[in-house]
């Protein structure tokens, strides 16, 4: 069984609690939930944290129920002891598991970056659960083809998976040295991973800290599993109200990847968000809460 406990805010006058359930294997994942009214759940990227959603938790949590839960392998989540259980697939039952435990017939789902596909992949298993959907800087197919940051990244993996299967605890010693080392964090802020103009200097070195804490097996295996997903044929099957958000500097996921989406979700919304990264959510949270609520509000939710 889960547990849970209440946590006190009283500068905020915002309730919040966390806790864990049980996940189909066993492995208890962990949770929080702020707030009151209908459920808003927020899911972040790989090698992300509950810090990438800040600002939208506190925005959000005045008028509803907001929820974020921490993947396998991930923060307070510990990674299952059969890595086969290292998947999108486990992640999408995760989600199922996370509502079941909480008692939620149907939510709206916020995901960002790999998020999505977690999303779209839990949608295809448990369709029923979805209410609204929310896909910022998303995508439903292989993220790393034919751009400057997916190319980075390409390269980075090849080198990690390969040096892993060799020398497993050398290429682990390097994965965390150089998740926090300072020149890192600018190449992938330059990278279009965060635009650096407007987000703090202190998220990205939260960010950092969280991929540094995450165990290179695990990232290894997730990151294995986004490239292999493709969704497409899914998301023509929403017809759910879907907002989706583009960063127009994101050179990670560009706004081609977002586009995908809207040409495939029908009567679908698409914003893309001035000067906005990977993380538009980081750079300008302003503008992107205010578009998620004027979405709400449209749908009645």
């Amino acid at each position: 069984m889960g547990k849970e406990k209440k946590v006190s805010h009283s500068d905020t006058q915002i309730d919040k609690q966390v806790g864990t359930f049980e996940g189909f294997d066993g492995t208890p994942v962990y949770y929080e939930v702020r707030g009151h009214g209908k459920p808003l759940i927020f899911v972040y990227g790989i090698a992300c944290s509950a810090n990438h959603w800040r600002h939208q938790l506190k925005f959000f949590s005045n008028e509803y129920q907001t929820i974020f839960m921490d993947f396998r392998g991930h923060h307070k989540t510990p990674a299952p002891k059969d890595r086969d259980h290292l998947s999108i697939d486990a992640l999408a039952q995760d989600l199922k598991g996370l509502v079941d435990h909480l008692n939620i017939q149907s939510a709206t789902f916020v995901g960002h970056s790999f998020g999505v596909p977690v999303i779209i992949r839990a949608f295809d298993m448990y369709p029923e659960i979805f209410k609204n959907f929310v896909f910022i800087n998303g995508f439903a197919i292989n993220p790393l083809s034919g751009n400057l940051g997916g190319e980075i990244g390409a390269t980075f993996f090849k080198f990690f998976k390969d040096g892993y299967e060799q020398l497993p605890e050398t290429l682990s010693y390097v994965w965390k040295f150089l998740a926090t080392n300072p020149l890192s964090l600018q190449l992938t802020a330059l990278s279009g991973g965060f635009n650096l103009n407007l987000t703090s200097w202190k998220d990205i070195e939260i960010y950092a800290k969280g991929v540094a804490s995450i165990e290179l097996d695990v990232f290894l295996k997730l990151f294995e599993q986004m490239l292999n997903y493709n969704g497409l044929n899914v998301v023509e099957r929403i017809a759910a109200p879907t907002l989706i958000i583009a960063g127009a500097k994101d050179s990670v996921t560009p706004t081609s990847f977002q586009e995908t989406l809207h040409k495939k979700i029908k009567g679908s919304e698409l914003t893309v968000v001035p000067y906005g990264s990977h993380c538009a959510q980081l750079d300008l949270p302003d503008f992107v809460n205010l578009r998620i609520k004027k979405f709400l509000e449209k749908v009645g939710y």
